[in-house]
């Protein structure tokens, strides 16, 4: 299948998407996130045994892109939840595709390149990495993000995270659990090939098995979570804040909030 936004490449059985907007720093747009989806539905139809995820150029995803935030104010309800329910398709696809998943996170990743970062079951990152759910920020719920990182996290570090919309380094994300090891920007590509290729040596019947019952265990209460949260995707895009906050990122300035303490 053809791709405009990413590339997909295979040294079989390992299969490598590369996010490849380098000029927009891999802003994700609603292409890149369909294409995206396609992908990782094709993967797990293939005979593909791990796949990598990573960026083309010195980020690997900076969050959504400049001319998606430009249209979000006028559009209705319906598009609104049209586009909350493509990222979550989009991070479920990621989270229960039935092979190992590896992330090689070169640079950024902002807001929902947080998200796509830290669904693959490893993630490896550059010293320079920077993540950050910033979405607080600009007046926006990070509510798809919430329903896995609380999984991963817990309560109280989530909490933190969303909250405050802070950004933080490679460091700090292996201390808290999303990233399992931190590499050099030269042995980044490598040593996600040599951990794909380590997970060779598993059946790959039983590691898909082992990965479909993590799922499972988790599909109650993520279902529940996922619904909750498009609801509260909905509601947040029709408040004085949302407006707000696309303005004055648009505008580059500090946002005014209407609502009250």
């Amino acid at each position: 299948m053809s791709y405009k936004t990413i590339l997909v490449t295979d040294s079989h059985p390992i299969r490598t998407i590369t996010l490849n907007r380098p000029e927009r720093r891999n802003a994700m747009t609603r292409e890149m996130q369909t294409e995206l989806i396609s992908a990782f539905e094709e993967s797990a139809a293939t005979p593909c045994c791990a796949l990598i995820l990573t960026g083309a150029g010195d980020a690997f995803c900076s969050g959504l892109d400049l001319s998606e935030l430009q249209t979000m104010r006028d559009k209705t309800p319906a598009e609104h939840r049209a586009d909350a329910e493509r990222l979550a398709r989009l991070f479920v696809s990621l989270y229960e595709l039935p092979v190992p998943t590896i992330a090689a996170v070169n640079g950024p990743a902002i807001a929902g390149g947080t998200g796509l970062a830290t669904l693959c079951d490893f993630t490896m990152a550059t010293p320079a990495a920077k993540f950050g759910f910033t979405e607080v920020r600009i007046g926006f719920v990070p509510a798809l993000v919430s329903a896995f990182l609380s999984l991963q996290i817990g309560d109280k570090r989530c909490r933190d995270l969303l909250l405050t919309g802070r950004l933080f380094g490679s460091e700090e994300a292996q201390q808290l659990g999303l990233v399992n090891e931190i590499v050099e920007r030269e042995e980044l590509a490598p040593r996600a090939h040599a951990m794909a290729k380590s997970l060779l040596a598993g059946s790959p019947q039983s590691i898909s098995a082992t990965k479909r019952l993590l799922a499972a265990q988790n599909r109650i209460w993520l279902d529940a979570a996922i619904v909750a949260a498009l609801e509260a995707n909905a509601e947040s895009r029709e408040t004085s804040d949302f407006r707000e906050g696309i303005s004055a990122f648009l505008e580059k300035r500090k946002p005014v909030w209407k609502s009250k303490c």
